[in-house]
């Protein structure tokens, strides 16, 4: 049984760690953030998650063959007690080459807590998919064309022949204490980076 003063602790050191996620989450919920990186960092970054991925999983990189933009937020800080909020920044390839920056971020209620920073690539399909990323209030995840996020057991299941859907999301580089890994309801928005 816990006593008092660990409790206690723990909550505050909870607190704490969510603190600029919640915020920065709860930011780019409300308005459009500034580009924390400069474009430089954010492509580098943000190619070398891709790299890592696709040495890691083939359907990706078969995916990324056939995707007409590939949108990766290389690292997203995840932490919450009760209340939780994770945020990134990352950058969109068209034929290889960095086209656009966007942030990421989401707040989450429930029973949670800890911290935990992982990455994402998600892989548009086809044309009517990637013109939903720059809708005027943001792209929300699970609103609008349909993204499948790909779990090690299903992307070693399925082929680009039988893949049909829009968007195609790979979660990759977990580390952390924090269950629940989960990119439904992100809001993501276009930024400027420098």
């Amino acid at each position: 049984m816990l006593n008092v003063k660990t409790m206690l602790s723990s909550v505050a050191i909870a607190a704490v760690l969510c603190y600029e996620p919640c915020a920065q989450a709860q930011q780019a919920a409300s308005s459009p953030p500034a580009a924390k990186a400069p474009a430089t960092v954010l492509s580098r970054d943000s190619k070398a998650a891709l790299n890592r991925l696709y040495a890691g999983s083939s359907t990706a990189k078969a995916l990324g063959e056939k995707a007409i933009a590939i949108l990766v937020f290389p690292d997203i800080k995840k932490a919450g007690f009760v209340i939780g909020g994770q945020y990134g920044e990352g950058t969109l390839f068209k034929g290889g080459k960095p086209a656009a920056y966007y942030s990421t971020g989401g707040v989450s209620y429930g029973l949670q807590a800890g911290a935990q920073k992982f990455g994402y690539a998600m892989f548009f399909m086809n044309d009517n998919a990637l013109a939903q990323l720059d809708k005027a209030d943001g792209f929300e995840v699970g609103v609008g064309p349909s993204v499948v996020v790909m779990d090690e057991g299903k992307a070693k299941t399925m082929t680009t022949t039988t893949m049909k859907d829009d968007i195609y999301a790979f979660i990759f580089g977990q580390k952390g204490l924090m269950a629940g890994i989960g990119i439904q309801g992100n809001k993501i928005t276009r930024i400027a980076a420098k």
